[in-house]
């Protein structure tokens, strides 16, 4: 057997996020897959020696909620309401190949890559080819497949023996970990639920879908079946444990309760649903869901409802808006808005103890960001994680490594040279385009 490769990184200014949330100037052992040792000076060698006093040293980022491939679509629907976005969103996305797809999940995927986002959690159709992405990129996909009623939905077949069979076929995958996504309650009646959710269970899958993110969703749901959405989820014995439900922005205390004690995870968009006016502010309870115990991560949605997949401007927004809804500056500060980004994102996707850390035994997972930009240049060691939340910008990413493999050195894709795929995204996003009308 190999042994496996080791690399050294040497006096970085580590933001760890392990238990004791520790800071410090010091060195991080990787080998194969996983962190080894990290502490203020190891004298293990390695086969690379990575001379790291410039750069601050941080988990890769989890992005919780995402719509990868519609990163070909950013800008088609801009500026309009919520149904008439849905409109023009539509009579495009009906039109998309697995071509499409595939190219589309390329441009999101190296976006994320090249910001910092190490794992995502999407919610789409078509599957496939955005696996194949993650694969051509070494981008950690966690992939639900979109299931509907057979009735309200453009997929040719099932699809919940859609979602059946793509779980078949990239289980064993090294960088991708497929599972079952229930669109919401708005397309998904009881049957169509209650299968999903038992093919998630049987087959040990996350489960993820949207909940309550606009105003006219719950009432509309209330006024069909006389209950709010999480509440009839819980009266069916349909919420549990292993599942993340997007958005949350109109949810009740009693609803807030109910989804704490079943343990379901929120995945909180606030550039999402404050550009598309979704209300209360765009600003999920995220203090109230933590007491109420539920794990909160941030997700970034779609690229058309937000122009942007980088959880380093998510983060900033995060906490701004607790802020401002509350009036109160100390609402959601800057390290448990990193929580949120990292280790609650772990959480969210039962690998807690795999990612979202800086520790010995968890997944390589990790970025470098560059202390002589600008915007990091006064960093101390006091304030490296307030610097990473306020003021890292993308562009600050120069290394990232995805179980242990360097995906980003330099600000360049590793894997998939972006020279190889720039041409036919451009070429696909411009037919997509004259599609979408004016």
């Amino acid at each position: 057997m190999a042994q496996e490769r080791t690399v050294a990184f040497r006096q970085a200014l580590l933001v760890t996020q392990d238990e004791g949330r520790r800071v410090l100037r010091g060195d991080l052992l990787l080998r194969g897959p996983r962190v080894e040792a990290v502490g203020p000076r190891l004298r293990e060698g390695a086969d690379e020696e990575v001379d790291a006093r410039g750069f601050l040293l941080a988990p890769g980022l989890i992005n919780a909620h995402t719509h990868v491939a519609n990163a070909l679509l950013r800008g088609l629907a801009d500026d309009l309401d919520f149904p008439r976005f849905l409109e023009r969103m539509f009579a495009v996305d009906a039109r998309r190949d697995e071509k499409d797809i595939e190219l589309g999940a390329l441009l999101g995927g190296a976006e994320m890559l090249l910001s910092g986002t190490t794992s995502f959690l999407d919610l789409y159709y078509g599957q496939d080819a955005v696996a194949r992405a993650c694969d051509r990129l070494g981008i950690r996909g966690f992939l639900g497949w979109a299931v509907l009623d057979p009735d309200k939905t453009t997929q040719k077949g099932v699809p919940v023996e859609n979602a059946r069979g793509f779980l078949g076929r990239w289980k064993a995958h090294r960088w991708v970990s497929p599972l079952v996504a229930p669109q919401g309650v708005y397309v998904c009646g009881e049957e169509t639920w209650r299968k999903a959710r038992e093919l998630a269970l049987r087959e040990g899958t996350l489960l993820h879908y949207h909940l309550s993110e606009t105003r006219g969703e719950v009432v509309e749901h209330e006024k069909r079946t006389g209950l709010r959405p999480a509440l009839w989820l819980r009266e069916k014995g349909l919420l549990g444990p292993r599942q993340v439900a997007a958005h949350g922005v109109w949810l009740t205390t009693e609803e807030i309760r109910a989804l704490g004690e079943s343990k379901v995870a929120i995945a909180h968009c606030p550039g999402s649903n404050t550009k598309l006016a979704s209300g209360g502010g765009g600003v999920c309870p995220v203090p109230e869901l933590r007491a109420a115990g539920s794990p909160v991560a941030l997700g970034t949605d779609s690229s058309t409802t937000n122009n942007g997949l980088s959880l380093l401007r998510e983060m900033h927004l995060a906490t701004l808006l607790q802020k401002h809804a509350r009036h109160d500056p100390t609402v959601l500060p800057a390290q448990e808005t990193l929580d949120l980004a990292t280790r609650e994102g772990a959480r969210a996707l039962g690998r807690e103890n795999e990612l979202g850390q800086l520790a010995p035994g968890f997944r390589a997972d990790l970025v470098l960001y560059d202390l002589s930009h600008p915007s990091l240049a006064t960093t101390r060691l006091d304030q490296a994680v307030s610097s990473l939340v306020y003021g890292a910008p993308e562009g600050a990413v120069h290394t990232v490594f995805v179980d242990g493999e360097a995906v980003v050195r330099d600000r360049a894709l590793v894997r998939l040279p972006w020279a190889k795929v720039q041409g036919e995204i451009e070429a696909a996003s411009r037919s997509l385009m004259l599609q979408g009308g004016p």
